[in-house]
This record gives C-alpha cells, structure tokens and sequence, in this order.
C-alpha cells in the first residue's frame, strides 16, 4: 500500500463531510452536498471565495502596507473624535455649574455643523489647496484648483475610481475617504477652541454662526496654504500636526470673540483688577484633560499620514513627554508662586501637548522634553497676563495661542526647521484669522448680536437659552 499522506496520517475524530463551495463555470454555485444552487460567481468573488477553480490572489506587500496604513489613519480619527468629549468635559468643568447644558450643547454641535461644512466646502477647499489643475489657463498660469472648487461634485459623488484616488502626492497612501474622515476631526477641533473662551456671555445662535463662518472660509484657507501645498509649503513652514494651523487658529479666534464681547459680569472690579470665577467641578475638569491626551495620540499619531512604526513611535513618545513636562512645570510653578493649583497643572499638559504638536516627528525625547517644559511656564504665566485684559474662562487663548506659537517656533529651535519661515507663518496665519474673526464677528454683533442680556446671564445660560438645568 501507498503510504498516507501526514496530514491524513494524524488521527482526528470523524467529522461530517464539509460543504465545499465553488463556482461552477455555467454560472451558479452548488452545493457539492446537495446540489442546491447557492449563490453566483459574483457574490462569491465578494466574499472571497475562488470561482472558476482559480486560485485566491495573494495579499501582496504593498496591499499589505495599504490596509494597515488606512485602518492606522482611521482609528486615529476615531482617537481623535474622543477629543470632542474631552473638550466638552474641560468646559463644562471649568465653568460655573449654570452653563453646563450650553456648553454641553454648544460642544454637540460644533461637531456636527464641523463635519457637514468640511465635507461640503472645506475639506475640497483644503485639498488639494493651490497645487496647479491643469484643465483651465488663464493669464498665462494655471487657475488654481482652490479657487475653481472642482472637486466638490467629485467627492460628493460615489464612484469607483474615487475609492483609491490621490489628492496630493502627499495623501496618497489612503482611501480619498479615510483622509477626509481624519481631517474632519481636526477641523471641528478648531472651532471647539472657541467655546471655552467665550462661554457665559455668548448668544448660542450667534456662536454657532460664528463657528460656521470659521469652518467654512477661515480654518480650510490656512491649512491649504501648508497642507495642501499652497505658499507656505513652498518656503518650507513647518507644521506637523497644528500647532499654529490648528491650535493657533483657535486661539487667535477666540481672543477676537472674547475681546468683542467683553467681560462676564462680576468678572473686573472698578480698578480693572481681575476676580477669580471658579469653575464648577474640578474632577471633570481632569476627566476632560486626560481624555485630550488620549486623544493626542490619533491627533499626533495620525499626522504621520501612515503606520510607520519608528516614527509613528517616536510621535507618541515625544508627544507624551511633551506633555508630561508641561503638566510638571506648570505645577511646580504654580507651588513656587502660592499653592499647587490643579487647574494649572491639568493646562500645563495641555500646553505641552499644544507645544509638541507642530515638531513630534522631528524632535529628539530631550527636545520634547524642553519644549513641554517651556510650554508648562508660559501657560502659567500667560493666563495670568491675559486675564487682565480679557476674560477667558478655560485659559483657551494661553493653551493654544501663546503656546500654539511657541511650538511653531521651537519646530525650527529644536527640529532643525527654518526659523524665517516659521516667522513668515505664524504672522500670515495669524494676519488672516484675526482680520477674518473681526469681519465676521462685528457682522454678527451689529446684526444678530454676540451676548445675552445682563439678566439672561445672571440666571445662567442653561435656564435662559435651553429652559433646563443639568443638575436637579
């Protein structure tokens, strides 16, 4: 006798013959058991299953490294997304306890009203920025595609070929859609800056005007100009992850609002000296922080736009030592000055996280370090320099702007970048979005107004925008 094959050699229980699927070349697939028609060649090609007796394709390297790439960049946007709650928790703690449902509702809608404006004019009008569309001359140069938004019926529009298109040779390792999703986030993320700073006084619907404008014409303008390739690409800014083209953004707009509408009644005294307005609930206060640093890792991670793993790594090693700097120095700082204050530590984190942003894949760990550290100071000392002139609830403007600049500047200090055209960026970003925030906010002052009347904000926005409180 012939010897048996191994695999048959080895002794298993008897099992029932399995119901072996294949595609039959005149169409239908059978049940090799039965004989019953199951499903078609198609519907077999869809789940994977061989037709026609040809073997399965291999999964190549390259498709490989494409799966991974685009599920990386996807749970990044998911990472980031929980940014939203912890913005929502940081507010919401921050503030006095009467205006917990506003902000609760504000943060609610920022992301809403974040990712249907991306997806209908800012992501088209980020991507692919001023890169040349050769359909059209005129002038004797290329229109650029910014201006002519021909990419708009092409994203709405669900096509196969749209499924793996290139928008710029710099996104071109993913899906059209996984950047989009992951983009999304970073643009709600611009306008959740906002709320914090002006939380108290605001007209709920003047806000969110407000925050529609800057989805739409403000935060997409920018980033175009670096991220996708405008003129500040081409002098070589850098920005990795948002440091001013996120975070700076935010920041320069909620100093515009805030200044506009002033103070929160009790805020000043008669001499202009500041009063201390606690918030409502510091636990939810730390909750919130420590869910952002959660979050930064897919806002960090993400950035390096594949899964690579040696400098996905080093982001999130310098991004988490960023902020374990800022979070120490800041309170040290404050024990130095007085008592620890908790709500300086939990914004020194922040800080850090904020500093670390524009350079955490081109920094060393030291580098990281000094950056947070340096960040962790200026955001304790900032907050106290602002609040004597604007009030700002969260400390937003000292957390993303002052901080916000500085990590662009310490991308060229530490990182190796060039300081000029760091410079040249941060005045141009900063140029357009103030300019932009004080049109548009004047606008709306004079139109639909930016506060609440003194005995609506008295009562607490909560019971005098929404007719509920959070707490019974």
């Amino acid at each position: 006798m012939f010897a048996a094959p191994a695999v048959w050699a080895q002794e298993e229980p008897a099992e029932e013959p399995a119901t072996e699927v294949v595609a039959q070349e005149g169409g239908d697939i059978e049940d090799t058991e039965n004989g019953e028609a199951a499903v078609t060649p198609e519907e077999a090609a869809a789940y994977g299953a061989p037709v026609g007796g040809e073997p399965e394709a291999a999964i190549t390297p390259e498709k490989n490294d494409f799966r991974i790439d685009n599920l990386w960049i996807m749970v990044c946007g998911c990472l980031v997304f929980i940014m939203h709650l912890g913005f929502a928790s940081l507010e919401s703690g921050l503030t006095r306890q009467k205006n917990t449902v506003n902000i609760l509702f504000k943060n609610t809608m920022i992301i809403s009203i974040g990712l249907l404006t991306y997806g209908l004019i800012g992501f088209n009008l980020m991507y692919p920025g001023f890169e040349p569309n050769d359909s059209k001359e005129a002038d004797g140069g290329v229109i650029p595609a910014v201006l002519k938004l021909d990419a708009i019926p092409d994203f709405v529009t669900v096509a196969e070929k749209d499924v793996t298109a290139k928008l710029t040779h710099a996104y071109g390792d993913y899906t059209r859609y996984t950047d989009f999703f992951f983009q999304a986030m970073f643009a709600a993320t611009c306008a959740t800056i906002v709320s914090g700073a002006v939380a108290g006084r605001v007209k709920l619907g003047s806000f969110l005007v407000f925050s529609t404008f800057l989805l739409l014409f403000c935060y997409p303008v920018t980033g175009s100009w670096k991220w996708g390739l405008g003129w500040l690409d081409n002098i070589e800014f850098y920005d990795f992850a948002g440091s001013t083209l996120v975070h700076s953004v935010g920041g320069w707009a909620a100093l515009v609002i805030a200044w506009l509408l002033g103070p929160r009644i009790g805020k000043y005294n008669s001499d202009g000296t500041p009063n201390a307005i606690p918030g409502s609930n510091m636990p939810l206060v730390a909750v919130g922080v420590f869910l952002l640093w959660f979050g930064w890792f897919g806002f960090n991670g993400g950035s390096v736009l594949n899964a690579d793993p040696a400098l996905t790594s080093l982001v999130l090693v310098t991004t988490s030592m960023a902020a374990a700097a800022g979070g120490l120095c800041a309170g040290l700082v404050s024990w130095v000055n007085g008592k620890p204050d908790v709500t300086m530590a939990l914004n020194g984190i922040l800080a850090g996280l904020v500093g670390v942003t524009a350079s955490a894949d081109s920094v060393t760990i030291q580098g990281a370090v000094l950056i947070g550290a340096i960040s962790g100071g200026l955001v304790y000392y900032s907050v106290i320099f602002v609040d004597k002139f604007v009030d700002d609830p969260v400390g937003a403007v000292s957390v993303h702007l002052v901080c916000g600049i500085w990590g662009t500047l310490a991308a060229a200090i530490f990182g190796g970048h060039d300081f000029v055209a760091q410079l040249i960026g941060i005045a141009a970003v900063g140029a357009y979005t103030v300019v932009f925030s004080l049109v548009v906010g004047i606008i709306i002052k004079k139109t639909l107004g930016l506060r609440v009347d003194p005995e609506e904000e008295e009562a607490g926005l909560d019971v005098s925008e929404h007719g509920m409180k959070a707490y019974n």
